[in-house]
């Protein structure tokens, strides 16, 4: 694959595709366009204001602010200029935003909305390099101290840009080599301390090129942006949209992600698997609701598409007599179910955390193609992904162009390619720690098949060793036991134990209305988990997964959970994957209660 920068591509594609809505935004509860020439023009614009405020290659400028043109305008710029954006997720905690943009030595951070406001204000004094805040929404009343300046956006960008001012950004932006440090992008982490991620021009470049050789768009399309741009798979993924020609409309949040697909219509859209984990739940809880032959035709209609799932899987038409079947399943239960998701989706794409192979089938069933991939900040971030025609369900697909994958002896998956990371900001012993003769070592357990699929089973680091010297593969079990209408999310827990636990995040809408049903009382969360009946269901669900499992995998005993992880919490990372040593360390009097008692015999 020939060396490229992410510049390159991106301006090749904005004269190639010159769209009247390359973007659009909710303002006012009305949707707006921006074109590509407006959009091309702001970023030229706010380049040369950076460079005003002193703003050179290879300096670092942070961005806190959620998924909005501005920050696509932003980043841009900043590409343009060599200069390396840190992006901050929104729901950061002060503190670690504080060292971020202490760590990272920004000299500019562009902000957008009051909360973010708020806690960039409490650290504002600590952070001795930044000079300069340029807030996207109108900035508050604030005295910043001598030496340090807020502007606004309509100070640093205009639409009136000459012809020779663009034409001198482009030739400066294409100067940059595939080498060119890009973004310093803070890992979420699971343990430890925040590591930043060096990703170059060509780091991006090779993954936007590897992945859109098999995911493509077609002109007209449109796309939903919902998962975080400070996240590298939203961002490279919106890359690739750009690079295609496909226009973005960013959703006004996760909560609204539901209506946004009915307002918009996109598409294509790029989710995290906990969206379809909320949207099964939701649909089971409706079904549950709904009269004994509604039940009837959905299962019926299910069972059809998981019958005819082999052929379109392989891209073949199934036998007639399963065709008429399907056909009549589509018109009275998958279209409406498309409907809900907006009526025109193409496709879902899935990463960020592993999507249940139960739960990709049941959506692929229903007419519903999700091609789930895999990848790492620190891979920028596609290492491989399933793509039309090339579909293994229970896989993370075929690595993409360019990019080589083995294991190492402990089943460690290593990758090498142009799409690593050149290292881990200041932290060079983290660095060589993972980065050993070219290969990467992702910190993940999996093998690739006969067919060169790649299958993860799990976190290196989450393996479970009990205390008869068995290991237990958490993620797999926590999401079978997702699967059930009752549980929204588990963690299940046990290393040098003699058996593993689970602690369970209740679907308390569903929970209380099944309670409700049977005319059962409850005043709190609490009295509800208490109930005889409550901890009955919950344990059958349990049941029914362990099932499957063999003897030493199965949770012998469990516990709900009085409220939701989140991200503010400190229990999900950005992309909604569980830390787990923080919940063990946040519950461990609660894990060690299921330990006083042993099990029931058989169990």
């Amino acid at each position: 694959m020939p060396a490229a920068t992410i510049n390159e591509l991106l301006l090749d594609a904005l004269h190639r595709y010159d769209k009247p809505d390359l973007l659009r935004y909710k303002q006012g509860g009305t949707w707006r366009t921006i074109s590509s020439q407006t959009f091309l023009r702001r970023v030229v614009s706010l380049a040369q204001s950076l460079q005003e405020q002193g703003i050179r290659p290879g300096d670092r400028v942070a961005l806190f602010s959620e998924n909005r043109p501005e920050w696509h305008i932003a980043d841009l710029a900043l590409l343009g200029l060599s200069a390396i954006s840190v992006p901050v997720y929104t729901a950061e905690a002060a503190e670690r935003l504080r060292y971020i943009l202490v760590n990272s030595g920004s000299r500019v951070c562009f902000v957008a909305g009051p909360p973010q406001w708020e806690k960039f204000l409490a650290v504002w004094k600590e952070c001795a390099e930044l000079e300069a805040v340029i807030s996207f929404t109108p900035p508050p009343a604030v005295s910043p101290e001598p030496g340090r300046r807020v502007l606004s956006w309509a100070q640093v960008v205009r639409d009136d840009v000459s012809d020779q001012a663009v034409a001198d950004f482009e030739r400066r932006a294409r100067a940059c080599r595939p080498e060119d440090v890009a973004t310093l992008i803070y890992t979420s982490g699971t343990t430890g301390r925040p590591k930043g991620a060096l990703l170059t021009q060509g780091n991006f470049a090779s993954n936007v090129l590897g992945t859109m050789q098999w995911l493509k768009s077609e002109a007209g399309t449109i796309a939903l942006s919902v998962l975080p741009l400070c996240h590298i798979f939203e961002r490279t993924t919106d890359y690739t949209y750009f690079t295609q020609g496909v226009s973005i409309a960013y959703g006004e949040s996760f909560e609204k992600v539901t209506e946004n697909l009915r307002e918009v219509r996109p598409h294509v859209m790029a989710a995290v698997p906990r969206f379809f984990e909320k949207f099964y739940a939701r649909l089971q809880e409706r079904l549950q609701g709904a009269p004994a032959w509604q039940r009837k035709i959905f299962a019926w209609a299910e069972r059809v598409g998981r019958e005819a799932l082999p052929c379109r899987l392989a891209g073949k038409a199934p036998p007639l007599r399963l065709r008429w079947r399907y056909a009549l399943a589509d018109a009275f239960v998958y279209r409406k179910l498309r409907v809900e998701m907006g009526g025109r989706i193409r496709h879902f794409v899935s990463g960020g955390a592993p999507l249940a192979r139960e739960l990709n089938e049941f959506f692929h069933a229903l007419g519903l193609t999700i091609y789930e991939g895999y990848g790492l900040t620190e891979t920028s971030p596609v290492i491989a992904v399933n793509v039309p025609g090339a579909v293994k369900l229970g896989t993370v697909g075929r690595p993409i162009p360019g990019v080589e994958v083995k294991t190492a002896a402990d089943g460690e998956i290593l990758t090498r390619g142009p799409h690593v990371m050149t290292g881990y900001y200041q932290m060079e012993e983290e660095t060589q720690a993972v980065l050993r003769d070219g290969w990467l070592a992702t910190g993940d357990i999996g093998f690739l098949d006969d067919d060169g699929f790649l299958t993860i089973t799990d976190r290196k680091k989450d393996l479970i060793k009990t205390a008869a010297g068995k290991f237990v593969a958490p993620q797999p079990i926590e999401n079978r036991l997702k699967q059930s209408p009752y549980i929204q999310n588990a963690v299940v827990v046990g290393d040098r134990r003699k058996y593993v636990v689970a602690l369970l995040v209740p679907n308390y809408a569903a929970l209380e209305k099944a309670v409700r049903a049977r005319g059962l009382a409850f005043t709190s969360r609490a009295t509800l988990l208490a109930h005889p009946e409550v901890q009955a269901l919950l344990a059958a669900e349990v049941e029914k997964v362990n099932r499957d499992l063999a003897q030493y995998e199965r949770p012998k005993r469990f516990a709900p959970l009085p409220q939701e992880f989140s991200f503010d919490g400190g229990q999900l990372t950005y992309t909604q994957k569980v830390r787990r040593r923080k919940i063990e360390e946040q519950y461990r009097d609660l894990i060690e209660s299921l330990y006083t008692e042993e099990p029931a015999p058989g169990a």
